[in-house]
């Protein structure tokens, strides 16, 4: 046992989750995550929560997507729904034995199970919203996710662990530290009403912020952590974005994505390679082509692409903008089976401009050092 997975457990469970004593606690993930599911469920108890645990193959949405009709991929399973009307808390992990094991299934399907879940991702951001409920996911590395990342495991294990900040004694402590800072980061952000996005590589893009809210996301829901975020008014998004990096969604691959908006909504989109999977989870569903997220990504830890969105969308000096359901935490509104983050890169020459002010450039906030 790496004892950097006991130190991962506590993280998640006492600063991350904040398990309470009576807390129904669901514990998710694929069977190759299981040494930190069981870490998970004995820290669980620790903390005096109720551990339930659902373990999960790769093979079996494979299977539904390829042998699955129609109606069953649109099925609405009712214990799901029950589970996310009645647990406290939900960890998930994320690893997969093959990162790449839904890479040759139909587009159309993945699009039709996606939009399928649309009541599912509605009501998990509204009780999420609202602290009725609270979650949490974390990385389990794994041999496939390293060879992404082009890392052998021990590499792979050291740069996970490390974008945790498990390294230092005290993590919990560390990430309470960063908090300070990206709360000083989220009230330079506040009070302005227009964004404007410029990059090195053609972005040219702005959107109005009125009434929504700047949230810093500091190891409490995703782990490891590190970004501010906000949801612009659904149809005020204007301009060109071209992302720097693959836009990985469901095992497929998106490289050279560009999209372009007119009053919030995506009226074109191209990739250089995975163009009719990006198309078909755009078509889904009404709210999949509108913005429900623009964030910035806060993690200096983090410097290098690997192909995992959980990553490369807190890499210091990126920024990173989901298409679909937005969060609710900072008052969007729309809603999708969707919600597929995509990054870009300002490190080469970039700038956020709010209202006439530069508060971003080159991946750095102006006035405040991380």
């Amino acid at each position: 046992m790496d004892p950097r997975l006991q130190k991962l457990a506590k993280v998640l469970v006492n600063y991350s989750a904040a398990v309470k004593p009576g807390d129904l606690v669901m514990i998710q993930g694929a069977t190759i995550t299981e040494p930190l599911i069981i870490e998970l469920y004995r820290e669980t108890l620790r903390a005096g929560g109720n551990p339930v645990v659902r373990v999960s193959t790769d093979a079996l949405t494979e299977i539904l997507i390829k042998e699955g009709t129609k109606e069953q991929l649109e099925y609405l399973n009712p214990l799901s729904m029950y589970e996310i009307e009645n647990i406290d808390v939900r960890i998930s992990l994320w690893g997969q034995e093959n990162t790449r094991h839904l890479s040759n299934t139909d587009p159309k399907c993945h699009a039709i199970l996606s939009a399928s879940r649309r009541p599912f991702v509605k009501r998990f951001f509204e009780r999420a919203a609202t602290n009725e409920f609270r979650w949490t996911g974390s990385m389990y590395p794994t041999n496939s996710s390293a060879q992404d990342a082009g890392m052998s495991l021990g590499e792979y294990q050291d740069f996970v662990f490390t974008a945790g900040l498990l390294h230092l004694d005290d993590p919990i402590a560390a990430w309470k530290q960063i908090a300070v800072k990206q709360d000083q980061a989220v009230e330079l952000l506040t009070g302005y009403k227009t964004l404007h996005l410029e990059t090195a590589n053609g972005t040219d893009l702005t959107m109005n912020l009125e009434g929504r809210k700047w949230i810093s996301s500091c190891g409490n829901e995703n782990f490891p952590d590190g970004e501010i975020f906000t949801c612009p008014v659904e149809d005020s998004v204007e301009g060109i974005i071209n992302f720097s990096f693959p836009a990985i969604h469901m095992g497929h691959e998106c490289s050279g994505v560009k999209l372009r908006f007119e009053k919030g909504k995506v009226v074109e989109a191209s990739a250089e390679t995975g163009q009719d999977f990006l198309i078909s989870m755009l078509d889904q569903d009404e709210g999949a082509r509108r913005v429900g997220e623009f964030a910035i990504g806060t993690n200096y830890a983090i410097r290098e692409f690997t192909k995992n969105t959980l990553f490369d969308e807190k890499i210091g000096g990126t920024v990173h903008l989901a298409v679909g359901a937005s969060l609710r935490k900072a008052g969007g509104v729309n809603d999708s089976g969707l919600h597929w983050d995509m990054v870009c890169d300002l490190r080469p020459g970039g700038r956020i401009t709010l209202d006439d002010k530069t508060v971003y450039e080159n991946g750095k906030f102006t006035e405040i050092q991380f």
